[in-house]
């Protein structure tokens, strides 16, 4: 069963169950596919059917924004629309692939350096291909692109000295 079909089903036990938060987030989910798939067939694309990586694609692009909304609604002390978001989180959440913790993106960044031959923080695209081609949908590329930065001056850093 692909993450399509997972989602599908959900919506459909959610409907059953009359879970009305989780029914409007799954078919936000859905649509968002949806669109996925009509743009892909817009670009000419050959194969233009949906994987699961464009799900998850999908999916993490909702989790971006949903985290960001949280955080103007918490300044904002809209605590009404941050419990909303914090709801579509978790819900979106369920989908994803493990994300890594804070220890395994280091070691992935790192090992990422090492198999790239990154030596300074111009070759940080070479370093982030490998990521994203190794963890794609489980690490945080925003953490892991700040980790990296990081490792490589400090690694430039000592390579100066």
């Amino acid at each position: 069963m692909n993450l399509l079909d997972k989602v599908n089903a959900q919506l459909k036990e959610s409907a059953l169950k009359q879970d009305k938060d989780k029914v409007l987030t799954l078919r936000l989910i859905v649509s968002a596919v949806k669109d996925k798939e009509i743009e892909k067939r817009g670009a000419g694309a050959k194969d233009t059917s949906i994987k699961d990586e464009d799900v998850i694609t999908v999916l993490n692009k909702m989790l971006k924004q949903r985290r960001e909304s949280l955080e103007i609604y918490k300044k904002a002390s809209r605590n009404d629309l941050a419990e909303k978001e914090d709801k579509e989180i978790n819900i979106i959440q369920e989908f994803l692939p493990k994300q890594l913790d804070d220890s395994e993106t280091k070691k992935a960044c790192e090992s990422a350096i090492k198999d790239s031959g990154a030596a300074s923080i111009k070759d940080m695209g070479k370093a982030m291909g490998i990521l994203k081609s190794k963890y794609p949908g489980s690490i945080d590329f925003s953490k892991a692109g700040a980790l990296l930065k990081e490792l490589l001056s400090k690694w430039n850093f000592q390579k100066n000295i």
